[in-house]
């Protein structure tokens, strides 16, 4: 089974960007068909698909967020990115990567198989 772990920094200041890195075990980001994706939960709001990569490298964004967003991979490591631009404390949340078979958007946490989570805040 595929295992998820996000890592980056716990702390970002406001107009910076934010990197967190999802490492895959158990699988490889290139088998076809599975999506690779980003979630958020602000606190005491709900879940937030943010983007995904696919198998092939191709990537999905958020309409909401499209302009700020940028997730990339690492196929030698097995890894793949989040880039959030121009942070405010409105980013303030508990980011998870997750990985899903035949589908891009992730809006529950029955669907796929999720990391832990990482909290960033966003604060001066």
């Amino acid at each position: 089974q595929v295992q998820l772990q996000e890592s980056g920094p716990g702390l970002v200041k406001p107009s910076q960007t934010l990197s967190l890195t999802c490492t895959v075990s158990g699988g490889s980001i290139t088998t076809n068909y599975y999506y690779w994706s980003w979630v958020r939960r602000p606190p005491g709001k709900g879940l937030e698909w943010m983007g995904a990569i696919d198998y092939s490298g191709r990537t999905y964004y958020s309409p909401s967020l499209k302009s700020r967003t940028s997730i990339s991979r690492d196929t030698s490591k097995n890894q793949f990115t989040l880039q959030l631009s121009s942070v405010t404390p409105e980013d303030t949340a508990r980011y998870y990567c997750v990985s899903a078979v035949r589908q891009v958007v992730v809006k529950t946490t029955s669907e796929g198989s999720w990391g832990q989570g990482t909290q960033v805040t966003v604060s001066s």
